[in-house]
């Protein structure tokens, strides 16, 4: 097994994410690698926990990342948060990612998960995707 492909998996991840129209359009630039300090915005993208899992073969070394992306929003209700959670999963399914390091095989939604956050009005959605990658 190799973990030396997530940091440029996550690199390809968050360009990926900060440069698509949709999700632009709705939460600007607001996407973020760790959740932000101080007043968080109204909307925001950050992405989150990650689980990898060796999928060597005999032809070489790969594994399996399973991370979370999730989509944060102070707005009464879903809806906000769900358009976002969409363009989040448009943007990352199937895409064609270019790595600094290795080569990604596939990319694919596993599960999503949505909550209200303590007792306020703060929404969550939490995507899941497994990406499959190859340390060439």
């Amino acid at each position: 097994m190799s973990y030396g492909v997530s940091a440029a998996l996550q690199t390809a991840i968050f360009q990926a994410l900060t440069s698509d129209v949709v999700l632009a359009a709705l939460v600007g630039a607001n996407i973020f690698d760790a959740i932000p300090s101080g007043t968080a915005p109204s909307l925001y993208v950050t992405l989150g926990p990650e689980q990898t899992r060796d999928r060597s073969d005999g032809t070489g070394a790969g594994a399996e990342h399973r991370f979370t992306v999730s989509v944060v929003t102070d707005s009464a209700g879903f809806a906000t948060a769900k358009q976002a959670a969409a363009a989040v999963s448009d943007a990352l399914v199937d895409a064609d990612l270019s790595l600094s390091r290795g080569t990604l095989v596939s990319l694919t939604f596993f599960r999503a998960r949505a909550v209200r956050v303590a007792k306020g009005n703060v929404r969550r959605i939490d995507l899941t995707f497994r990406a499959r990658v190859q340390d060439d």
